[in-house]
């Protein structure tokens, strides 16, 4: 076969492959919006869910989805942060980097029903923390951080190596490049992997099935006291999110309208997560422009 003919229907069959993902996601996408906007009202955003009546909404299973997901955030960033550092700046090729890897790639590898689990055993009933928000949490940060992790020693690793050759011809130390010159540089790709996490948290179930519980306190957003049964800021109380609001009601199928309160609460799920995967590459290139003052890519 002539090179420039195989060349071409190379081309087209990736081609093809490309247009038929698209058209995969851009069905699933549509066919949940489509079937679930009309079931969509602010009543439905901004009242409470109820448990054998019509007409319930989803308001607290937003407030605990965002709740558990700035609190597993601000766990997982800073640990993530710190090991993908030291794996793209400061790791030799030795048998503790080695193993170091073994270990995030195990955890990636987990399932996120048997994180769930473990983290059920441990601190629901080991710790005697109860269905909580920070059993929740912490059990997220151990599902997060193989992710956020890999995300920022990519980012890391992606910055040009003259970057930081300037800094040592410059004099300057180890870790004043790393944080005055490569961070900037790396910094885009790490909020994307930030956001892209967060949205993979907000739309997870079967851990929080677990460990955040399937059932709401009552709540009381005029309470701020982080230690009263009914604040919403309080972490020791059962919270049901979003995520799991929808098996939940899918699986019981006790409310008389179970299939509206399912499709309008799948389609807040997808808006959101899609909210997070298009504000990743503006956020990042906005912080890029003001960090660098040039356009990422020039």
């Amino acid at each position: 076969m002539n090179p420039k003919t195989s060349d071409k229907i190379a081309r087209k069959v990736i081609y093809g492959v490309v247009v038929l993902l698209i058209l995969l996601l851009v069905f699933l996408i549509g066919y949940i919006l489509v079937t679930g906007l009309p079931d969509m009202s602010w009543h439905f955003l901004t009242s409470v869910s109820e448990s054998f009546e019509a007409g319930g909404g989803i308001r607290d299973q937003i407030f605990n989805s965002v709740y558990i997901l700035i609190l597993t955030t601000l766990i997982s960033l800073p640990i993530a942060l710190g090991v993908g550092i030291y794996l793209a700046e400061y790791a030799k090729d030795n048998w503790f980097t080695n193993f170091l890897r073994t270990i995030i790639e195990l955890l990636s590898s987990l399932p996120s029903i048997v994180v769930g689990l473990f983290g059920y055993l441990l601190f629901v009933i080991k710790f005697q923390i109860g269905f909580s928000i920070i059993s929740g949490a912490i059990t997220l940060t151990f599902f997060n951080l193989p992710l956020l992790t890999r995300s920022i020693e990519d980012a890391f690793r992606s910055v040009p190596r003259d970057q930081r050759e300037a800094g040592v011809s410059l004099g300057i130390s180890k870790w004043k490049t790393i944080t005055g010159i490569v961070l900037p540089c790396a910094l885009p790709e790490i909020l994307t992997g930030i956001i892209l996490s967060a949205g993979r948290i907000f739309g997870e179930a079967a851990a929080l099935i677990y460990t955040a519980g399937q059932s709401n306190s009552v709540i009381n957003y005029a309470d701020w006291n982080p230690f009263s049964p009914t604040s919403p800021l309080n972490i020791f109380r059962p919270a049901e999110t979003l995520a799991v609001h929808i098996w939940k009601v899918n699986t019981e199928s006790i409310l008389p309208d179970a299939h509206q309160v399912s499709s309008g609460s799948a389609a807040v799920l997808i808006i959101v997560i899609l909210i997070f995967n298009f504000g990743a590459r503006w956020l990042g290139n906005t912080v890029y422009r003001k960090l660098t003052a040039t356009e990422k890519g020039k």
